[in-house]
């Protein structure tokens, strides 16, 4: 019995072809990558015994240790700290920037406004939950130009004397924007140093790594956050996140984490060294998988008649690709067609709902084996206008395929295409 109507799977059959020379493309950064991951965990000769789980305070926890150093090589980055106590990429980010700044000190983020979630960190007067504005940490934003670019003359007038971390988010979050290449972000650091060279460059690295060559940290960048439940963790990780650079603001990083004076000499691993370490193993492969899946779903929406942001034939710079729906309903049925092809939780039946930490209802298909892990097939969005769609993740090339024509076929079904 035919899963699709043949029209859909004749355009399917279409695109395929049309995209052939793409995949190829990522074929190559998928093995660039893995030889780099390879080559890091033969230089600290890991071996089994770095597996074993460690309680209590985790003192000498080697496996632990070592796991910082191929994480440091990996990213191309003088240390690293990788621990499953980190609970989201948000908290991971939140433990980098208070670890670097101090009350007087102010953040400016230089590629708009932050994804929704770093919202309640940044903080507003009378909150009182701790957020950085409570610690007298004050913060700017400059918003990106029309292009999409870094707005050069507002941040030239916004450092002042008080700045003393730039914000820099990789990917697109909620924004119909490019996601800035590595590239992209070398010559931001760049241009930051001519301006004042002592400042500290941040990059939520979130739905970046893998994706390309070569990291932020291996072309300036001082202090790097992201999460193990996106691309690092390779769909195995449970949990947890990683903060690379430079050595001493990772030190100041660690203390944030646990306690000034113990910062990285402690946390019992409880389990999870084993995980984390082929996690990062299968990234890379498991990356261009969902890469190759991002690629199909451009050329896939755009055949039917969708904006797509990358489009199909792009320069690919993080998993998220963005499509641009006519209304609510569209938007919804692409959604729910995301959750319908899940192999968990298919029978769940997204819905918009007032999610806590954004600001506007949101809608989210998640049929993970890991929750929340949004390297494996997943979207979101907002509510509001534009309507704009979020698709990210996908463990095989095959299950973002499907996702894709079950939400083309949902479509169809509702006469809406």
């Amino acid at each position: 019995m035919a899963r699709f109507s043949e029209e859909l799977e004749q355009c399917m059959n279409e695109v395929e072809q049309q995209i052939e020379g793409q995949l190829r493309v990522i074929d190559k950064v998928v093995d660039r990558n893995q030889w780099k991951v390879i080559d890091a965990f033969q230089q600290h000769q890991v071996s089994d015994y770095h597996f074993a789980g460690s309680t209590g305070y985790g003192y000498n926890d080697r496996g632990r240790e070592v796991l910082d150093l191929v994480y440091a090589d990996v990213f191309g980055a003088e240390a690293a700290l990788v621990r499953p106590h980190f609970a989201s990429g948000t908290h991971t980010i939140s433990t980098a920037l208070f670890g670097v700044l101090r009350p007087g000190d102010e953040l400016f983020y230089i590629t708009g406004r932050p994804y929704d979630t770093l919202h309640k960190v940044i903080g507003q007067a009378g909150d009182g939950n701790g957020s950085l504005l409570d610690f007298g940490i004050t913060y700017r934003e400059a918003a990106l130009k029309e292009d999409g670019g870094v707005d050069w003359d507002a941040v030239e007038r916004g450092i002042t004397s008080a700045t003393k971390v730039i914000g820099i988010q990789r990917s697109r979050g909620y924004d119909w924007r490019s996601s800035f290449t590595v590239e992209q972000i070398g010559e931001m650091v760049s241009r930051i140093r001519l301006i004042k060279p002592e400042i500290i460059v941040f990059v939520d690295n979130c739905y970046g790594e893998f994706t390309e060559e070569v990291e932020p940290t291996e072309v300036g960048v001082d202090l790097m956050a992201g999460s193990l439940i996106k691309n690092p963790g390779g769909g195995i990780a449970e949990t947890g996140g990683y903060i690379c650079g430079k050595k001493e603001y990772v030190e100041l990083a660690s203390y944030r984490l646990t306690a000034p004076g113990i910062g990285r000499e402690v946390g019992a691993m409880l389990g999870t060294t084993r995980g984390i370490y082929q996690g990062l193993f299968l990234a890379p492969m498991i990356v261009g998988q969902a890469v190759k899946g991002s690629v199909f779903a451009a050329a896939m929406f755009a055949k039917f008649g969708f904006d797509t942001k990358p489009a199909w034939d792009e320069k690919r710079t993080d998993l998220i690709q963005a499509i641009s729906f006519a209304g609510p309903e569209h938007l919804i049925a692409f959604v729910q067609g995301i959750q319908r092809a899940a192999a968990v939780d298919s029978h769940v039946v997204p819905e918009p709902w007032d999610m806590p930490g954004y600001e506007h209802p949101v809608i989210m298909a998640a049929g993970t084996f890991i929750q929340g892990g949004s390297l494996e097939l997943s979207a979101d969005a907002p509510i509001r206008e534009p309507y704009i769609g979020y698709m990210q993740g996908g463990l095989t090339y095959s299950h973002v395929k499907y996702g894709v024509l079950k939400s083309i076929q949902i479509m169809q079904d509702r006469k809406l295409l």
